[in-house]
């Protein structure tokens, strides 16, 4: 099966991208490929909303995700960016069908690839490997979730700031300031304080 040029990149990083864990044939590839849909999004621009119930997968290929929530007084709790090759979602709806809590929307202009949970779940019966793949994907959101939650209650801020960096390396000049400092907790003009010493270190 032949692909237009602009769909062979997306398509090369997804492929990558399940190349770290499991090993398909170009037969399971097509397959697999044959499931996805594309979807484009403006900057802020929502692809999930605080009780949608999540029914599909994202992978994005271009621009950069964020996913937050919103407490009773209005301040944004971001948890997790999703730039190119990364996976997002509302893991809790998304597995129980529930409506979630979480929001997800464009920082920029993004484009993803969208499984859905139907086709992941025929995915498994069809290419059983795709279950450990998925697996792994989980697996690796949970631990980072509970990680991060253990960070916000232990680290300094420089020090949430340094992971931050490492975590996200090319997102430090994208994002501003206001939404990296929503994500370690702290204010945006604090932030600056601790950028400035952070590349002062270096």
């Amino acid at each position: 099966m032949e692909y237009q040029p602009e769909y062979k990149m997306l398509f090369n990083l997804i492929l990558n991208n399940i190349a770290k864990h499991i090993a398909l044939d170009r037969r399971e590839q097509e397959h697999f490929l044959g499931l996805l849909s594309t979807k484009k999004l403006k900057k802020k621009q929502f692809l999930l909303q605080e009780g949608d119930v999540c029914r599909h997968s994202a992978f994005v290929v271009e621009g950069c995700l964020r996913g937050y929530t919103v407490d009773s007084n209005g301040f944004e709790h971001i948890l997790q960016f999703a730039p190119p090759d990364w996976w997002i979602g509302d893991m809790y709806s998304l597995l129980t069908q529930k409506p979630g809590n979480l929001y997800i929307d464009a920082l920029e202009e993004t484009e993803v690839l969208l499984l859905s949970k139907t086709d992941q779940e025929q995915l498994y019966l069809d290419i059983p490997k795709f279950e450990r793949f998925f697996r792994i994907i989980t697996e690796n959101s949970l631990v980072a979730n509970r990680q991060r939650l253990l960070d916000n209650l232990s680290l300094s801020a420089m020090e949430r700031f340094a992971l931050f960096c490492r975590q996200y390396p090319t997102l430090i000049e994208r994002l501003s300031q206001k939404q990296i400092a929503a994500y370690i907790g702290v204010t945006p003009e604090f932030l600056s304080k601790l950028k400035s010493e952070y590349f002062r270190r270096k």
